[in-house]
């Protein structure tokens, strides 16, 4: 790793798993009924923004590993999220196996980011050298960094979504907020245009308003 930016990727993974930490409870807290429920995401539901997560997990695990990376396109968590509703007749011995559910999914997918990055980051030049992702390179620091704004973010559209608390720490949602506001300074059209939110609001909240959720 290469001076002063090594702590701060050191910080940032730090911050990333407290962020998936709180993203996974939330998942394993929606209930059956939830899953083709709409998030706060426009035209996206809660199966498809989570299957978004998993599939964005893999997809940086295989970018910093340098394997093949995952089809984006691929259904993830299977076809039943929480289990059949009734039995389900048992598949054909030549047929793969289901993918895991979504919770599994979900937690799977996570484990093999934060790996990937730990083991990244006791590489030497993992730091100095940039990724291709669509919208340009981006140093190992800024992969970490996105992962920790899509999990904030979105894990903020699931509980709003389903009903359930958004429990980022204050702390850890106030030093995303910073890290997006660096990042989208020069604002795309993928987001939204930023919503007001009051001063004293969480810090959650005031992230969301800043990606352009209505709070």
């Amino acid at each position: 790793m290469s001076g002063d930016r090594a702590p701060a990727a050191e910080r940032a993974l730090g911050d990333l798993t407290a962020a998936i930490a709180v993203a996974e409870a939330i998942v394993a807290g929606i209930s059956a009924d939830q899953w083709d429920a709409p998030t706060p995401c426009t035209g996206v539901d809660v199966r498809a923004l989570v299957d978004h997560l998993v599939a964005g997990n893999l997809h940086f695990a295989a970018l910093v590993r340098g394997t093949p990376r995952p089809d984006r396109d691929a259904d993830l968590l299977g076809t039943e999220p929480r289990g059949p509703a009734e039995p389900a007749e048992p598949p054909e011995p030549a047929e793969p196996p289901e993918p895991a559910e979504p919770a599994e999914a979900f937690r799977s997918a996570a484990a093999a980011l934060t790996a990937a990055l730990s083991a990244a980051l006791g590489t030497p030049g993992m730091l100095d050298r940039t990724y291709p992702l669509p919208f340009g390179e981006v140093p190992g620091l800024g992969l970490i960094e996105i992962r920790l704004i899509e999990h904030l973010g979105h894990g903020w559209d699931l509980a709003r979504a389903t009903g359930q608390p958004a429990a980022f720490p204050d702390d850890l949602a106030e030093r995303g907020l910073a890290v997006a506001r660096r990042q989208l300074e020069n604002r795309q059209s993928t987001f939204g245009a930023q919503v007001e939110v009051s001063a004293d609001a969480p810090a959650i909240d005031r992230l969301a308003g800043f990606l352009g959720r209505a709070v």
